[in-house]
């Protein structure tokens, strides 16, 4: 319960009873809307008691546990429980973690809009475009009567500048910049809209492991694939502290607003009961075991009411267990629970019942009749009662099936699917070791006629038996009882083949390996199979995307949206879930991302493919941080300048920029120690034009040391 004595809603979003609420509202002003949430927390209750006993035959099937109403004849003697059940909910559940946690990062991506609204998509300028055209004053939008250009009604005058976004002020020195991606080898493209997305979606990321969302995916997951639904809530607002010391050695600690989501078990969960999920809900229920310690943490929340508070705590405690609470436990206490209930409510509410609490109702919500709120209830006191702080309005939870029941709101789970084939398994079991038992022993059968009265009948290696006189004949016999486990045993392996197909996850998937049939011989083989297992679970991922972490993406992007006014990560942004694609395997992936990057090589089909994101994903399918081991559009621009100057480096043969011909050529020009020929326009060619030399008396011999190509001087 830590994460919920956390939980703070920012108060400059929230509406609620005033000051002098907490001593000027007595009981009876109250009175109106305590019975309207109990009325709505009790027929929900009494919805969800068939879903209760579903969710107790799983969770006794997880553990192997005979209800009470299972009866044994007296000739059973064998309580063997075969937890198969166990085996599928694990592995459904590592699937799904696989799923959530796949390369250390969550199946959360932000994207741009399709067409983005108040940032553009690229923006582009070219260095080395002339000086005339970078500088062309752009032409006024409204033009002149009777050029043949209509204004729209409702336009205003924009210019690009006014859409960069978080690239807002980062241009003002550059000329010449245009919208749109650059046409030319030597433009440079910006992604004003991307950069956004591609940070708020680093922001996302961070706020989920700071916030230590991995446990409560986690919990949510299991229950996911236990029961059939997975619950989580928020996100909200935490003071989180971050340990620091100041340079005297005093602990000086740094407190950061953050946001934060918990799991939410789905026993403690009462939904409408006429909606089929979320979106349809008017209201949700959570129901808190505290104790008196937690109780009063809560009046350093906002808007709890101290001497409310002090007053619930005053009569005691309220907590009455539920019928299904025993069997969820190994035992029975016969202690009550020294506990406090309290409802947590959330959901539409009427406007004229808020006034009569005196609650404030904001301008923007005079002229409506019903308004989504927040209360808490315990002992019959109203502990809180708030306008709900999100913008726009919702309810702060998230419930993801496992598989779909589309005219109920809680899903149905592995353990469900697979109840009947468990029952199947156990009654072939139990047969099969009672008559191993009773076959494995030998049946003795004595004529007392024959023999001496008195004697001790049982039976062990060496035992003598003393014989009286009579009629002759065997006075002692062994009976062999047929053994039939064999036939148990075959009825036991296809009913756990039915349990395969109920659930939708065969045997080899987790673990076993005698598979039969010729396919699974070979890796291709296996390979294959895995590949068609995956076929069940993909629709169970698709949920997830769907129920838990598009909704969960969305509620971050909306927190900071609203709290945190970073222009860098706002924009026109959307929430994509990318679960299913987790479900590739990265060696198959990176398979057929270098396939399509070898097709698209081709220099006719190369203008068609984003190679840039084909790299991204390579990274991704090798479990590499593709923003530490890829460049963007432009860093790929620098670093493509960088290697066409490593390129352009002299060639073999070739003297370097700069030295002294004298160094390296002979008199006549020629590369020493190469044996290459001067080519044309270099030092040493005769064609080159030669400068005229002063007349000078020279003897022969000096004239034709300059003229030798690679004779000595003389």
């Amino acid at each position: 319960m830590a994460e919920e004595q956390d939980e703070i809603l920012l108060e400059e979003n929230a509406a609620s009873l005033d000051d002098s609420t907490d001593t000027g509202i007595d009981d009876l002003s109250a009175s109106n809307i305590i019975p309207f949430v109990m009325e709505r927390y009790t027929r929900a209750d009494k919805y969800r008691e068939q879903d209760e006993q579903r969710w107790l035959r799983s969770y006794r099937n997880y553990r192997g546990l005979y209800s009470s109403d299972v009866q044994f004849t007296e000739a059973e003697k064998s309580r063997v429980f075969v937890k198969v059940t166990k085996t599928k909910t694990l592995a459904a559940y590592g699937q799904i973690v696989d799923v959530l946690f796949a390369a250390n990062k969550f199946p959360l991506t932000i994207e741009p809009t399709k067409l983005p609204d108040g940032v553009v998509s690229d923006v582009n300028f070219d260095p080395k475009e002339p000086e005339q055209l970078r500088n062309k004053p752009e032409e006024s939008p409204y033009g002149f009567a009777g050029d043949g250009k209509d204004i729209p009604a409702g336009s205003t005058a924009k210019t690009l500048t006014d859409g960069l976004g978080p690239l807002t002020g980062k241009f003002d020195d550059i000329e010449g910049l245009k919208e749109g991606a650059g046409k030319t080898p030597t433009a440079v493209t910006f992604s004003p809209a991307m950069i956004a997305a591609k940070g708020m979606e680093k922001k996302i990321h961070d706020q989920l492991d700071e916030s230590g969302a991995n446990k409560h995916l986690r919990s949510t997951a299991f229950e996911m694939a236990l029961f059939g639904t997975g619950v989580m809530k928020g996100p909200f607002a935490v003071d989180k502290e971050y340990p620091d010391w100041a340079e005297d050695g005093n602990y000086d600690p740094k407190i950061k607003t953050v946001p934060q989501v918990s799991h939410v078990s789905v026993w403690n969960f009462y939904p409408d009961p006429d909606a089929n999920n979320m979106d349809e809900a008017q209201y949700v229920i959570e129901k808190h075991k505290l104790s008196r310690t937690q109780l009063r943490a809560l009046k350093r929340r906002p808007y709890f009411r101290d001497n409310v508070i002090e007053e619930a705590i005053s009569l005691g405690e309220n907590y009455v267990k539920e019928s299904w609470e025993d069997d969820l436990t190994d035992y029975s206490p016969e202690h009550s629970v020294d506990r406090f209930e309290v409802l947590e409510y959330w959901g539409m509410c009427d406007v004229e019942m808020l006034q009569d609490q005196g609650v404030e109702i904001p301008k923007e919500f005079e002229d409506t009749e019903e308004i989504s709120v927040n209360v808490w209830i315990c002992n019959g006191k109203l502990l809180r009662m708030v306008i709900n702080p999100f913008k726009p309005a919702r309810i702060p939870y998230m419930a993801a099936p496992y598989e779909l029941n589309p005219y109920s709101f809680f899903g149905v789970g592995i353990a469900e699917n697979m109840d009947d084939t468990q029952t199947l398994m156990n009654g072939f079991m139990r047969m099969a070791v009672d008559n191993a038992v009773l076959s494995g022993n030998l049946l003795i059968e004595v004529d007392e006629t024959n023999l001496v009265p008195g004697q001790d009948l049982s039976v062990y290696p060496g035992k003598v038996f003393r014989r009286q006189g009579g009629a002759p004949g065997q006075a002692i016999f062994g009976t062999k009882f047929p053994n039939v486990a064999q036939e148990n045993i075959q009825l036991f392996d296809k009913a756990r083949v039915l349990a395969d197909e109920s659930t939708g996850f065969p045997s080899f998937a987790h673990g076993q390996t005698n598979v039969q049939g010729g396919v699974g011989r070979t890796a291709s083989g296996m390979s294959m199979l895995m590949n068609a297992a995956t076929g069940s679970i993909k629709n169970v991922i698709k949920n997830v995307d769907d129920y838990l972490l598009k909704p969960l993406g969305e509620g971050l992007f909306r927190f900071n949206m609203q709290f945190d006014f970073d222009p860098d990560i706002r924009g026109d942004l959307e929430v994509k879930a990318r679960g299913t694609e987790s479900l590739m395997a990265n060696e198959v992936r990176s398979q057929r991302l270098m396939q399509f990057m070898q097709v698209a090589s081709n220099p006719a089909l190369a203008p068609f493919a984003k190679f840039d994101y084909i790299i991204r994903e390579i990274a991704k399918a090798l479990d590499l941080d593709p923003d530490k081991v890829t460049n963007d559009m432009r860093e790929a621009a620098i670093q493509a300048e960088l290697m066409k100057g490593f390129q352009q480096q002299p060639q073999e043969g070739q003297p370097p920029a700069g030295a002294d011909a004298m160094d390296m050529t002979g008199a006549g020009g020629g590369t020493i120690g190469t044996g290459q020929v001067p080519q044309p326009q270099e030092q040493g060619f005769a064609g080159n034009a030669q400068p005229q030399p002063q007349p000078v008396a020279e003897p022969p011999q000096a004239a034709g040391q300059q003229q030798g190509a690679t004779g000595p001087l003389q």
